[in-house]
Protein backbone atom coordinates (compact mmCIF):
# COMPACT_ATOMS: atom_id res chain seq x y z
CA UNK A 1 0.00 0.00 0.00
CA UNK A 2 2.71 2.56 0.92
CA UNK A 3 4.44 1.89 -2.14
CA UNK A 4 1.54 2.54 -4.47
CA UNK A 5 0.86 6.00 -2.36
CA UNK A 6 4.85 6.82 -3.31
CA UNK A 7 4.15 6.01 -6.88
CA UNK A 8 1.15 7.86 -6.88
CA UNK A 9 2.94 10.71 -5.17
CA UNK A 10 5.85 10.58 -7.82
CA UNK A 11 3.42 10.79 -10.91
CA UNK A 12 1.56 13.81 -8.99
CA UNK A 13 5.39 15.49 -8.98
CA UNK A 14 5.73 14.99 -12.49
CA UNK A 15 2.20 15.90 -14.08
CA UNK A 16 3.41 19.28 -11.76
CA UNK A 17 6.49 19.69 -13.81
CA UNK A 18 5.29 18.54 -17.48
CA UNK A 19 3.39 20.80 -20.60
CA UNK A 20 -0.43 20.11 -20.47
CA UNK A 21 -0.39 17.14 -22.39
CA UNK A 22 -4.30 17.33 -23.29
CA UNK A 23 -4.53 21.07 -24.57
CA UNK A 24 -3.92 20.78 -28.32
CA UNK A 25 -4.18 24.19 -30.75
CA UNK A 26 -6.19 22.85 -33.67
CA UNK A 27 -3.88 22.75 -36.52
CA UNK A 28 -1.58 20.43 -35.16
CA UNK A 29 -5.19 18.32 -33.81
CA UNK A 30 -5.79 18.19 -37.49
CA UNK A 31 -2.85 16.51 -38.44
CA UNK A 32 -3.00 14.06 -35.39
CA UNK A 33 -6.66 13.42 -36.80
CA UNK A 34 -5.62 12.40 -39.94
CA UNK A 35 -2.59 10.14 -38.59
CA UNK A 36 -5.45 8.68 -36.53
CA UNK A 37 -7.79 8.36 -39.10
CA UNK A 38 -5.29 6.48 -41.28
CA UNK A 39 -4.23 4.14 -38.74
CA UNK A 40 -7.33 2.95 -37.91
CA UNK A 41 -8.57 1.98 -41.32
CA UNK A 42 -5.39 0.36 -41.79
CA UNK A 43 -6.05 -2.06 -38.77
CA UNK A 44 -9.47 -2.49 -39.93
CA UNK A 45 -8.95 -3.09 -43.38
CA UNK A 46 -9.33 -7.02 -43.40
CA UNK A 47 -12.27 -6.78 -41.22
CA UNK A 48 -16.08 -7.45 -42.80
CA UNK A 49 -16.97 -3.76 -42.76
CA UNK A 50 -13.59 -2.82 -44.03
CA UNK A 51 -14.08 -5.09 -46.91
CA UNK A 52 -17.36 -3.30 -47.36
CA UNK A 53 -16.13 -0.18 -47.83
CA UNK A 54 -12.51 -0.64 -49.39
CA UNK A 55 -10.70 0.78 -46.60
CA UNK A 56 -7.55 -0.62 -48.24
CA UNK A 57 -8.61 1.54 -51.52
CA UNK A 58 -9.33 4.59 -49.33
CA UNK A 59 -5.64 3.92 -47.63
CA UNK A 60 -4.08 4.18 -51.01
CA UNK A 61 -6.21 7.49 -52.12
CA UNK A 62 -3.98 10.71 -52.26
CA UNK A 63 -7.10 12.21 -50.19
CA UNK A 64 -7.76 9.97 -47.39
CA UNK A 65 -10.11 11.76 -45.80
CA UNK A 66 -12.35 12.82 -48.53
CA UNK A 67 -12.32 9.10 -49.94
CA UNK A 68 -13.09 7.72 -46.61
CA UNK A 69 -16.23 10.39 -46.33
CA UNK A 70 -17.57 9.79 -50.00
CA UNK A 71 -16.94 5.80 -49.59
CA UNK A 72 -18.19 4.82 -45.56
CA UNK A 73 -22.03 5.95 -44.80
CA UNK A 74 -22.52 8.11 -41.79
CA UNK A 75 -23.97 5.49 -39.33
CA UNK A 76 -26.76 5.52 -36.34
CA UNK A 77 -27.04 3.01 -34.43
CA UNK A 78 -29.86 1.17 -36.81
CA UNK A 79 -27.30 1.26 -39.29
CA UNK A 80 -24.39 -0.09 -37.37
CA UNK A 81 -26.70 -2.93 -35.37
CA UNK A 82 -26.56 -5.82 -37.93
CA UNK A 83 -23.17 -5.50 -37.71
CA UNK A 84 -22.21 -5.40 -33.86
CA UNK A 85 -25.21 -8.14 -33.93
CA UNK A 86 -22.95 -9.96 -35.25
CA UNK A 87 -19.99 -9.68 -33.01
CA UNK A 88 -22.41 -9.99 -30.25
CA UNK A 89 -23.26 -13.21 -31.73
CA UNK A 90 -19.49 -14.54 -31.64
CA UNK A 91 -18.37 -13.75 -35.35
CA UNK A 92 -14.83 -12.22 -35.49
CA UNK A 93 -12.98 -9.57 -37.43
CA UNK A 94 -16.27 -7.93 -38.42
CA UNK A 95 -15.82 -4.09 -37.10
CA UNK A 96 -12.59 -4.42 -35.40
CA UNK A 97 -9.98 -7.16 -35.78
CA UNK A 98 -10.48 -9.67 -33.18
CA UNK A 99 -13.83 -10.48 -31.01
CA UNK A 100 -15.24 -7.92 -28.40
CA UNK A 101 -15.02 -9.31 -25.01
CA UNK A 102 -17.44 -6.42 -23.89
CA UNK A 103 -20.71 -4.93 -24.50
CA UNK A 104 -21.83 -1.76 -23.01
CA UNK A 105 -25.54 -1.50 -22.49
CA UNK A 106 -26.37 2.12 -23.27
CA UNK A 107 -29.18 3.46 -21.33
CA UNK A 108 -31.16 4.63 -24.10
CA UNK A 109 -33.05 7.57 -23.45
CA UNK A 110 -33.27 8.66 -27.30
CA UNK A 111 -35.12 5.80 -27.98
CA UNK A 112 -36.34 3.99 -25.16
CA UNK A 113 -34.30 0.77 -25.50
CA UNK A 114 -31.75 -0.33 -24.43
CA UNK A 115 -28.53 -0.72 -27.02
CA UNK A 116 -25.38 -2.47 -27.10
CA UNK A 117 -22.12 -0.96 -27.95
CA UNK A 118 -19.11 -3.29 -28.83
CA UNK A 119 -16.07 -1.97 -26.10
CA UNK A 120 -13.05 -3.90 -27.12
CA UNK A 121 -9.39 -4.35 -25.35
CA UNK A 122 -8.48 -1.28 -27.80
CA UNK A 123 -11.20 0.96 -26.44
CA UNK A 124 -10.72 0.41 -22.74
CA UNK A 125 -6.89 1.22 -22.88
CA UNK A 126 -7.90 4.47 -24.66
CA UNK A 127 -10.43 4.93 -22.04
CA UNK A 128 -8.17 4.52 -19.39
CA UNK A 129 -5.17 6.77 -20.84
CA UNK A 130 -7.91 9.54 -21.36
CA UNK A 131 -8.80 9.60 -17.70
CA UNK A 132 -5.01 9.23 -16.42
CA UNK A 133 -4.26 12.34 -18.50
CA UNK A 134 -6.99 14.35 -17.32
CA UNK A 135 -5.97 13.47 -13.46
CA UNK A 136 -2.56 14.39 -14.52
CA UNK A 137 -3.99 17.66 -15.90
CA UNK A 138 -6.27 18.25 -12.91
CA UNK A 139 -3.09 17.85 -10.98
CA UNK A 140 -1.73 20.98 -11.89
CA UNK A 141 -4.44 22.97 -10.29
CA UNK A 142 -4.41 23.69 -6.57
CA UNK A 143 -5.58 20.15 -6.09
CA UNK A 144 -4.18 19.31 -2.50
CA UNK A 145 -0.93 16.86 -3.02
CA UNK A 146 -2.44 14.08 -0.87
CA UNK A 147 -5.17 13.87 -3.12
CA UNK A 148 -3.75 10.70 -4.50
CA UNK A 149 -3.58 8.83 -1.25
CA UNK A 150 -7.02 9.19 -0.33
CA UNK A 151 -10.51 7.39 -1.64
CA UNK A 152 -12.00 7.57 -4.96
CA UNK A 153 -15.97 7.41 -4.94
CA UNK A 154 -17.42 5.87 -7.92
CA UNK A 155 -20.52 5.67 -8.27
CA UNK A 156 -21.87 3.60 -11.19
CA UNK A 157 -23.22 0.44 -12.72
CA UNK A 158 -23.18 -3.40 -11.29
CA UNK A 159 -19.57 -4.61 -12.07
CA UNK A 160 -21.56 -7.98 -11.97
CA UNK A 161 -21.87 -8.17 -15.96
CA UNK A 162 -24.06 -10.30 -17.59
CA UNK A 163 -21.89 -13.10 -19.31
CA UNK A 164 -22.99 -15.76 -21.50
CA UNK A 165 -20.07 -18.14 -21.60
CA UNK A 166 -18.20 -15.87 -24.27
CA UNK A 167 -18.78 -12.37 -23.17
CA UNK A 168 -19.74 -10.33 -20.83
CA UNK A 169 -22.19 -6.85 -21.07
CA UNK A 170 -23.83 -4.20 -18.69
CA UNK A 171 -23.49 -0.76 -17.80
CA UNK A 172 -20.14 1.41 -19.28
CA UNK A 173 -18.97 1.67 -15.66
CA UNK A 174 -19.38 -1.39 -14.27
CA UNK A 175 -17.41 -2.26 -17.37
CA UNK A 176 -14.65 0.19 -16.74
CA UNK A 177 -14.59 -0.37 -12.72
CA UNK A 178 -14.05 -4.08 -13.39
CA UNK A 179 -10.79 -3.49 -15.45
CA UNK A 180 -9.50 -0.81 -13.32
CA UNK A 181 -5.51 -0.54 -12.99
CA UNK A 182 -3.97 -2.37 -10.21
CA UNK A 183 -2.50 0.79 -8.63
CA UNK A 184 -5.77 2.24 -8.48
CA UNK A 185 -8.11 -0.36 -7.35
CA UNK A 186 -6.02 0.53 -3.70
CA UNK A 187 -7.91 3.66 -3.56
CA UNK A 188 -11.19 2.98 -5.31
CA UNK A 189 -14.32 2.64 -3.11
CA UNK A 190 -16.84 1.28 -3.00
CA UNK A 191 -16.10 -2.19 -2.03
CA UNK A 192 -16.03 -5.19 -4.65
CA UNK A 193 -18.49 -6.89 -3.09
CA UNK A 194 -20.87 -3.30 -3.03
CA UNK A 195 -19.98 -2.37 -6.63
CA UNK A 196 -21.39 -5.58 -7.69
CA UNK A 197 -24.65 -4.88 -6.32
CA UNK A 198 -27.07 -4.95 -8.65
CA UNK A 199 -29.95 -3.72 -6.20
CA UNK A 200 -29.96 -0.02 -6.48
CA UNK A 201 -31.50 0.87 -3.65
CA UNK A 202 -29.55 -1.99 -1.13
CA UNK A 203 -26.31 -0.67 -3.00
CA UNK A 204 -26.69 2.87 -1.90
CA UNK A 205 -27.76 1.78 1.49
CA UNK A 206 -25.03 -0.10 1.77
CA UNK A 207 -22.63 3.12 0.97
CA UNK A 208 -24.26 5.08 3.27
CA UNK A 209 -23.72 2.37 5.86
CA UNK A 210 -19.63 2.30 4.60
CA UNK A 211 -19.38 6.16 4.36
CA UNK A 212 -17.56 6.89 8.13
CA UNK A 213 -15.10 4.39 6.74
CA UNK A 214 -13.78 6.29 3.66
CA UNK A 215 -11.51 9.66 3.77
CA UNK A 216 -12.96 10.16 0.31
CA UNK A 217 -10.90 12.91 -1.77
CA UNK A 218 -12.76 12.66 -5.28
CA UNK A 219 -16.37 11.45 -6.27
CA UNK A 220 -16.99 10.34 -9.79
CA UNK A 221 -20.90 9.55 -10.88
CA UNK A 222 -23.58 10.94 -12.51
CA UNK A 223 -25.46 14.13 -10.53
CA UNK A 224 -28.39 12.71 -10.04
CA UNK A 225 -26.90 9.74 -8.16
CA UNK A 226 -24.34 11.71 -6.54
CA UNK A 227 -27.17 13.87 -5.28
CA UNK A 228 -29.02 11.93 -3.61
CA UNK A 229 -26.40 9.72 -2.15
CA UNK A 230 -25.10 12.75 -0.17
CA UNK A 231 -28.27 13.68 0.91
CA UNK A 232 -29.22 10.43 2.40
CA UNK A 233 -25.25 10.06 4.29
CA UNK A 234 -26.50 14.02 5.90
CA UNK A 235 -29.58 12.63 6.45
CA UNK A 236 -28.24 9.27 8.04
CA UNK A 237 -25.60 10.94 9.84
CA UNK A 238 -27.34 14.31 11.21
CA UNK A 239 -24.40 16.31 9.44
CA UNK A 240 -25.08 20.09 8.46
CA UNK A 241 -22.55 19.34 5.50
CA UNK A 242 -20.52 16.11 3.90
CA UNK A 243 -17.09 17.68 4.70
CA UNK A 244 -18.02 16.77 7.93
CA UNK A 245 -17.39 13.03 7.28
CA UNK A 246 -14.70 13.51 4.33
CA UNK A 247 -13.21 16.63 5.11
CA UNK A 248 -10.53 16.30 2.46
CA UNK A 249 -13.47 15.88 -0.45
CA UNK A 250 -12.09 18.24 -3.29
CA UNK A 251 -13.21 17.32 -6.68
CA UNK A 252 -16.35 15.88 -8.24
CA UNK A 253 -16.02 14.97 -11.76
CA UNK A 254 -18.86 13.63 -13.76
CA UNK A 255 -19.73 13.57 -17.45
CA UNK A 256 -22.11 12.99 -20.73
CA UNK A 257 -24.91 14.57 -18.62
CA UNK A 258 -25.61 18.32 -17.78
CA UNK A 259 -24.73 19.19 -14.10
CA UNK A 260 -27.15 22.65 -14.31
CA UNK A 261 -30.12 21.17 -12.56
CA UNK A 262 -28.41 19.55 -9.71
CA UNK A 263 -25.31 22.12 -9.28
CA UNK A 264 -27.34 24.42 -6.63
CA UNK A 265 -28.43 21.09 -4.68
CA UNK A 266 -24.99 19.61 -4.67
CA UNK A 267 -23.43 22.87 -3.54
CA UNK A 268 -25.62 23.53 -0.48
CA UNK A 269 -24.17 19.91 0.60
CA UNK A 270 -20.75 20.92 0.68
CA UNK A 271 -18.94 22.69 3.95
CA UNK A 272 -16.08 24.49 1.22
CA UNK A 273 -16.06 24.84 -2.37
CA UNK A 274 -14.57 21.93 -4.23
CA UNK A 275 -13.55 21.66 -8.00
CA UNK A 276 -16.12 20.57 -10.39
CA UNK A 277 -14.50 18.52 -13.74
CA UNK A 278 -16.61 17.45 -16.60
CA UNK A 279 -15.62 14.82 -18.65
CA UNK A 280 -16.89 13.27 -21.61
CA UNK A 281 -17.29 9.79 -21.12
CA UNK A 282 -20.17 7.94 -23.36
CA UNK A 283 -20.82 4.10 -24.49
CA UNK A 284 -19.02 4.77 -27.57
CA UNK A 285 -15.68 6.30 -26.41
CA UNK A 286 -13.83 9.15 -24.20
CA UNK A 287 -14.77 12.39 -25.93
CA UNK A 288 -13.36 14.92 -24.08
CA UNK A 289 -12.45 16.10 -20.69
CA UNK A 290 -11.83 18.98 -19.06
CA UNK A 291 -8.20 19.89 -18.38
CA UNK A 292 -8.60 23.86 -16.20
CA UNK A 293 -10.51 24.12 -13.64
CA UNK A 294 -11.49 27.60 -15.34
CA UNK A 295 -11.71 26.22 -18.76
CA UNK A 296 -14.35 27.31 -21.38
CA UNK A 297 -15.29 23.53 -22.06
CA UNK A 298 -13.84 20.53 -22.46
CA UNK A 299 -10.73 20.10 -24.41
CA UNK A 300 -11.39 17.10 -27.36
CA UNK A 301 -9.48 13.71 -26.73
CA UNK A 302 -6.59 13.21 -29.55
CA UNK A 303 -3.94 10.72 -30.56
CA UNK A 304 -6.12 8.23 -28.38
CA UNK A 305 -7.47 5.84 -31.35
CA UNK A 306 -10.89 8.02 -31.86
CA UNK A 307 -11.68 10.45 -35.35
CA UNK A 308 -14.21 13.29 -35.26
CA UNK A 309 -16.03 14.68 -37.53
CA UNK A 310 -18.67 17.36 -37.24
CA UNK A 311 -22.33 17.80 -38.63
CA UNK A 312 -23.81 21.11 -38.29
CA UNK A 313 -27.02 21.03 -36.67
CA UNK A 314 -29.40 22.66 -38.89
CA UNK A 315 -32.99 21.92 -41.30
CA UNK A 316 -30.28 21.46 -43.96
CA UNK A 317 -28.69 18.10 -42.55
CA UNK A 318 -31.44 16.97 -40.11
CA UNK A 319 -35.08 16.37 -40.16
CA UNK A 320 -37.73 17.19 -37.52
CA UNK A 321 -37.42 14.18 -36.03
CA UNK A 322 -33.44 14.44 -35.94
CA UNK A 323 -32.36 12.03 -37.84
CA UNK A 324 -29.62 13.12 -40.50
CA UNK A 325 -30.53 13.25 -43.41
CA UNK A 326 -28.96 11.84 -47.00
CA UNK A 327 -26.08 14.03 -48.28
CA UNK A 328 -25.22 15.65 -45.06
CA UNK A 329 -22.16 17.27 -44.79
CA UNK A 330 -19.41 16.20 -42.17
CA UNK A 331 -16.72 18.95 -41.29
CA UNK A 332 -13.10 18.20 -40.08
CA UNK A 333 -12.35 19.97 -37.12
CA UNK A 334 -10.22 22.73 -39.13
CA UNK A 335 -13.46 23.99 -40.17
CA UNK A 336 -15.55 24.36 -37.19
CA UNK A 337 -16.14 27.50 -36.01
CA UNK A 338 -17.40 28.80 -32.44
CA UNK A 339 -20.94 28.85 -31.13
CA UNK A 340 -22.11 26.54 -34.01
CA UNK A 341 -24.35 23.31 -33.16
CA UNK A 342 -22.83 20.54 -34.26
CA UNK A 343 -23.82 16.57 -34.34
CA UNK A 344 -20.60 14.78 -33.62
CA UNK A 345 -19.40 11.72 -35.42
CA UNK A 346 -16.95 8.95 -34.13
CA UNK A 347 -14.91 6.86 -35.88
CA UNK A 348 -12.88 4.15 -33.16
CA UNK A 349 -10.85 1.20 -32.43
CA UNK A 350 -14.40 -0.22 -31.14
CA UNK A 351 -15.65 -0.66 -34.39
CA UNK A 352 -17.92 2.54 -34.16
CA UNK A 353 -17.49 4.12 -38.26
CA UNK A 354 -18.96 7.56 -38.82
CA UNK A 355 -21.26 6.89 -35.97
CA UNK A 356 -23.94 9.36 -34.66
CA UNK A 357 -23.56 9.33 -31.13
CA UNK A 358 -26.82 11.88 -30.64
CA UNK A 359 -24.92 14.45 -29.09
CA UNK A 360 -24.98 17.97 -30.07
CA UNK A 361 -21.81 20.00 -28.87
CA UNK A 362 -20.45 23.79 -29.51
CA UNK A 363 -16.78 24.53 -29.70
CA UNK A 364 -16.23 27.52 -27.22
CA UNK A 365 -12.80 27.67 -27.80
CA UNK A 366 -11.94 26.40 -31.44
CA UNK A 367 -8.08 27.33 -31.20
CA UNK A 368 -8.31 25.02 -28.23
CA UNK A 369 -10.52 22.60 -29.39
CA UNK A 370 -12.67 22.90 -26.52
CA UNK A 371 -16.18 22.32 -26.43
CA UNK A 372 -19.82 21.75 -24.22
CA UNK A 373 -22.63 19.87 -24.89
CA UNK A 374 -25.70 21.33 -25.64
CA UNK A 375 -28.29 18.66 -26.34
CA UNK A 376 -29.50 15.57 -28.03
CA UNK A 377 -30.58 15.16 -31.61
CA UNK A 378 -33.65 13.57 -30.40
CA UNK A 379 -33.68 15.77 -27.90
CA UNK A 380 -34.44 18.96 -29.51
CA UNK A 381 -37.56 20.28 -29.50
CA UNK A 382 -39.14 22.54 -32.60
CA UNK A 383 -42.68 22.11 -33.50
CA UNK A 384 -42.92 25.28 -35.29
CA UNK A 385 -39.47 26.89 -35.34
CA UNK A 386 -38.43 27.15 -31.76
CA UNK A 387 -35.51 25.63 -31.84
CA UNK A 388 -35.77 25.10 -28.07
CA UNK A 389 -32.56 22.86 -27.09
CA UNK A 390 -31.28 20.87 -23.58
CA UNK A 391 -29.57 23.90 -23.04
CA UNK A 392 -31.92 26.38 -23.65
CA UNK A 393 -33.86 23.55 -20.88
CA UNK A 394 -31.26 23.20 -18.29
CA UNK A 395 -30.94 27.15 -18.04
CA UNK A 396 -34.33 28.13 -18.19
CA UNK A 397 -35.52 25.54 -15.17
CA UNK A 398 -32.20 26.35 -12.83
CA UNK A 399 -33.01 30.39 -13.28
CA UNK A 400 -36.62 29.68 -12.38
CA UNK A 401 -35.81 27.23 -9.35
CA UNK A 402 -33.69 29.84 -8.10
CA UNK A 403 -36.39 32.60 -8.97
CA UNK A 404 -38.63 29.95 -6.62
CA UNK A 405 -36.14 28.68 -3.81
CA UNK A 406 -37.44 25.36 -4.95
CA UNK A 407 -34.52 23.84 -7.82
CA UNK A 408 -35.61 21.82 -10.40
CA UNK A 409 -33.20 18.46 -10.72
CA UNK A 410 -35.49 16.62 -12.77
CA UNK A 411 -38.00 17.60 -15.64
CA UNK A 412 -38.73 16.38 -18.84
CA UNK A 413 -41.22 18.52 -21.18
CA UNK A 414 -43.11 17.13 -24.68
CA UNK A 415 -43.90 18.96 -27.90
CA UNK A 416 -48.46 19.33 -28.27
CA UNK A 417 -50.16 19.39 -31.57
CA UNK A 418 -53.96 20.12 -30.26
CA UNK A 419 -57.19 19.58 -32.35
CA UNK A 420 -57.82 23.06 -33.00
CA UNK A 421 -54.38 23.42 -34.87
CA UNK A 422 -52.31 25.07 -31.85
CA UNK A 423 -48.89 23.97 -30.78
CA UNK A 424 -47.25 23.93 -27.33
CA UNK A 425 -45.39 22.03 -24.78
CA UNK A 426 -46.13 20.53 -22.08
CA UNK A 427 -43.73 20.41 -18.82
CA UNK A 428 -43.57 17.65 -15.97
CA UNK A 429 -41.72 19.36 -13.29
CA UNK A 430 -39.59 18.23 -9.75
CA UNK A 431 -39.72 19.95 -6.79
CA UNK A 432 -37.53 18.32 -3.41
CA UNK A 433 -38.52 16.58 -0.68
CA UNK A 434 -39.48 18.37 2.03
CA UNK A 435 -40.07 21.70 0.37
CA UNK A 436 -43.32 23.23 -0.31
CA UNK A 437 -44.87 22.66 -4.29
CA UNK A 438 -44.66 25.58 -5.97
CA UNK A 439 -47.49 26.91 -7.71
CA UNK A 440 -48.04 25.88 -11.31
CA UNK A 441 -48.99 28.70 -12.90
CA UNK A 442 -46.56 30.71 -11.08
CA UNK A 443 -43.78 28.50 -12.24
CA UNK A 444 -45.66 28.35 -15.55
CA UNK A 445 -44.94 31.70 -15.94
CA UNK A 446 -41.28 32.56 -14.95
CA UNK A 447 -39.88 29.71 -17.10
CA UNK A 448 -41.74 30.62 -19.78
CA UNK A 449 -40.14 34.30 -19.46
CA UNK A 450 -36.58 32.70 -19.08
CA UNK A 451 -36.94 30.87 -22.31
CA UNK A 452 -38.19 33.78 -24.08
CA UNK A 453 -35.07 35.64 -23.49
CA UNK A 454 -33.12 32.43 -23.81
CA UNK A 455 -33.70 31.82 -27.24
CA UNK A 456 -35.25 34.13 -29.47
CA UNK A 457 -37.20 31.77 -31.83
CA UNK A 458 -39.00 30.65 -28.87
CA UNK A 459 -39.89 33.94 -28.12
CA UNK A 460 -41.11 34.40 -31.22
CA UNK A 461 -42.91 31.50 -31.50
CA UNK A 462 -44.71 31.77 -27.89
CA UNK A 463 -46.66 34.80 -30.27
CA UNK A 464 -47.69 33.62 -33.08
CA UNK A 465 -47.56 29.96 -33.32
CA UNK A 466 -47.05 27.83 -29.76
CA UNK A 467 -49.65 29.31 -27.84
CA UNK A 468 -50.04 26.71 -25.03
CA UNK A 469 -47.64 26.04 -22.26
CA UNK A 470 -48.85 22.99 -20.00
CA UNK A 471 -47.17 22.59 -16.26
CA UNK A 472 -47.12 19.83 -13.85
CA UNK A 473 -45.11 20.33 -11.29
CA UNK A 474 -44.15 16.83 -9.49
CA UNK A 475 -42.34 15.44 -6.34
CA UNK A 476 -39.08 14.68 -7.44
CA UNK A 477 -39.36 10.86 -6.12
CA UNK A 478 -42.37 10.62 -9.32
CA UNK A 479 -39.12 11.03 -11.61
CA UNK A 480 -36.55 8.55 -9.84
CA UNK A 481 -39.25 5.93 -9.06
CA UNK A 482 -40.06 5.78 -12.94
CA UNK A 483 -37.08 4.92 -13.40
CA UNK A 484 -37.03 2.04 -11.17
CA UNK A 485 -39.92 0.80 -12.62
CA UNK A 486 -38.19 0.81 -16.07
CA UNK A 487 -34.77 -0.98 -14.29
CA UNK A 488 -33.32 2.19 -14.83
CA UNK A 489 -32.40 3.42 -11.78
CA UNK A 490 -28.58 4.10 -11.11
CA UNK A 491 -25.97 4.10 -13.27
CA UNK A 492 -25.87 6.07 -16.35
CA UNK A 493 -29.31 6.28 -16.44
CA UNK A 494 -30.84 9.77 -16.40
CA UNK A 495 -34.45 10.78 -17.27
CA UNK A 496 -34.77 11.96 -20.63
CA UNK A 497 -35.39 15.98 -21.31
CA UNK A 498 -37.91 15.23 -24.39
CA UNK A 499 -39.31 11.55 -24.23
CA UNK A 500 -40.07 9.65 -26.92
CA UNK A 501 -43.52 8.61 -28.48
CA UNK A 502 -43.22 4.85 -26.65
CA UNK A 503 -41.39 5.87 -23.12
CA UNK A 504 -43.71 9.46 -22.83
CA UNK A 505 -46.75 6.76 -22.91
CA UNK A 506 -45.29 4.94 -20.49
CA UNK A 507 -44.60 7.53 -18.10
CA UNK A 508 -48.28 8.99 -18.70
CA UNK A 509 -49.53 5.31 -17.88
CA UNK A 510 -47.69 5.48 -14.19
CA UNK A 511 -48.61 8.81 -12.93
CA UNK A 512 -52.36 7.95 -14.12
CA UNK A 513 -51.57 4.76 -12.08
CA UNK A 514 -49.87 6.63 -9.24
CA UNK A 515 -52.42 9.37 -8.75
CA UNK A 516 -55.36 7.18 -9.84
CA UNK A 517 -56.26 10.29 -12.60
CA UNK A 518 -55.89 11.49 -16.06
CA UNK A 519 -55.61 14.56 -15.90
CA UNK A 520 -52.01 13.59 -16.71
CA UNK A 521 -53.23 12.94 -20.63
Amino acid sequence: MSATKDFLTHLFDRAKNVTDILVIKRARAQKWQDATLKKLLYKAKNTAYGQEYDFDGILMHADTVEQFKSKVPIASYDVMHPWWQREYNGESDITWPGSPKYFALSSGTTQGASKFIPVTDAQLKSIFRASRRQLFAAAKSDIPKDFFTKHYLMIGGSTDLNYDGKKYSGDLSGISVANLPFWFDHFAVPTEEIKRERDWDLKVETMVNEAPNWDVAMIAGAPSWVKMLLEKIIERYELNNIHEIWPHLSVYTWGAISITPYKSQIEAMMGHPIHYIESYLCSEGFVAAQTKINASGMGLVFRNNTYFEFIPFNEENFDETGDVKPGAKALDLDEVVEGVNYAILISTCAGAWRYLIGDIIQFTNVDACEIKITGRTKQYLSLCGEHLSVENMNQGTELTGRDLDSPISEYCVRGLKLPNGEMGHRWYVSYPTGLEKPDPEKLRSILDQHLCVLNDDYATERQHVLKTMQMHVLPESDFLDFLESKGKLGGQSKFPRVMPEVMYQEWIHFLCDRYQTDTFV
